[in-house]
């Protein structure tokens, strides 16, 4: 029911249109539902904003804790790259202590443990990869696994070929640790 008096006062009222204050009141009551939308979703936004950040700040300790562990592992690798090495020579070196300790060794006794512990020092070797450059006359000079001393000449061989070896090379794991020290024959 409309109010007589404020029909007498808004004579629009009888038409069916809301009067100023309602329009008014009808926009307050908008803007405030507005406002609390956008305060709900600044809310929301600044949830999802902290639970961005602290994934950030995690995935950064993840990488800082990977690359920390793949420092250490890297140290470890130097500090005891060596180990299997060194324990692969131990019975070398017991077996050359165990010869010195003989006293009435005959020189025989002597060639024989000498070639034992030399059997015993290439297998070590083989066991960590380090193999030897020895290339028998005749064969191709390879620079990159030989390296020359002197050219001599040699009657019936080809020229740029191995004469002969002065000192052996080796390689470990495919990597020259030394060149073979070769004389090289001469064209004719």
């Amino acid at each position: 029911m409309t109010d007589p008096k404020n029909l007498q006062e808004n004579p629009q009222n009888l038409q069916g249109e809301p009067s100023p204050e309602e329009l008014e009141a009808a926009q307050a009551a908008n803007e405030a539902d507005a406002l609390a939308a956008a305060q709900g979703e600044i809310a929301a936004l600044q949830a999802k904003n902290a639970e961005m950040a602290d994934q950030i700040l995690r995935a950064q300790a993840d990488v800082q804790n990977a690359r920390r562990r793949a420092d250490e592992e890297v140290s470890k690798g130097r500090k005891f790259a060596i180990e299997g090495f060194a324990e692969s020579l131990l019975p070398v070196l017991d077996s050359l202590e165990a010869g010195l300790a003989i006293q009435d060794a005959t020189s025989e006794h002597l060639r024989e443990g000498t070639e034992a512990t030399l059997r015993q020092l290439k297998s070590a070797l083989e066991r960590n990869k380090v193999i030897e450059i020895a290339p028998p006359a005749g064969s191709k000079f390879d620079p990159h696994l030989h390296q020359a001393i002197s050219v001599v000449p040699v009657p019936g061989q080809e020229p740029n070929t191995i004469a002969s070896v002065l000192q052996k090379g080796y390689t470990i794991a495919d990597r020259i640790l030394r060149p073979a020290l070769v004389t090289v024959s001469s064209p004719s």
